[in-house]
């Protein structure tokens, strides 16, 4: 049977996010072609009709994840610019709901410790994802900032840091006041006042 553009790049698209699932949960190492393709009703030999390797399919899995971090973004800043979307993403990002949701959170953090684990041809892929992160946050930043590149950096390291902190501590009490005490601090550098936290890393 013959499937049009359309049905393969949806079908693609399926393949893709079970694959982005699997390396949130179980790391890169832990996806596996048969039963991801299994997940998505697919038989094991269709997988080489939309990839041409494992690590083909990490890769794209990879920017994928960085895709619906993007779109989670737009949720959490709506209109907002400079400042003020800055403030939105900060308070959006250190929340206890983004913490237990790593299935639908920010790879980054997801990926920390574990990039060693991504293949050759996946790296790329995160790296671009990063830098794409660090190119949002400088334009948040006001114009008056020094080096907002280098500030920017620093922000999205902490954030990620601080995200995957709470989540590999077992005391709750500890671990939100990670969070919070690191939202605090970060809208401190910016000079942002103090904002109640939202989330768009929720079920719709």
């Amino acid at each position: 049977m013959r499937y049009s553009s359309d049905q393969k790049l949806q079908t693609r698209n399926r393949v893709l996010k079970a694959a982005a699932a699997q390396i949130r949960t179980h790391g890169p190492q832990g996806v596996g072609v048969a039963a991801l393709m299994q997940e998505v009703g697919l038989t094991h030999g269709g997988f080489y009709a939309h990839f041409a390797s494992k690590d083909a399919l990490i890769a794209a899995a990879v920017k994928t994840m960085f895709e619906d971090a993007a779109a989670q973004r737009h949720r959490a800043i709506e209109d907002r610019s400079g400042p003020a979307a800055l403030a939105a993403f900060i308070d959006s990002y250190l929340t206890a709901d983004h913490r237990d949701r790593p299935d639908r959170g920010c790879p980054v953090a997801c990926l920390l410790g574990q990039s060693a684990q991504l293949p050759a041809l996946a790296r790329p892929a995160f790296d671009t994802g990063v830098r794409g992160m660090v190119r949002l946050m400088a334009n948040y930043l006001p114009e008056t900032t020094a080096d907002p590149m280098a500030l920017a950096s620093s922000l999205i390291a902490e954030l990620a840091g601080a995200l995957a902190l709470s989540r590999a501590v077992e005391d709750e009490a500890l671990s939100l006041r990670l969070l919070e005490q690191s939202r605090l601090a970060l809208r401190a550098r910016a000079g942002l006042p103090i904002h109640s936290p939202e989330s768009p890393y929720h079920d719709h």
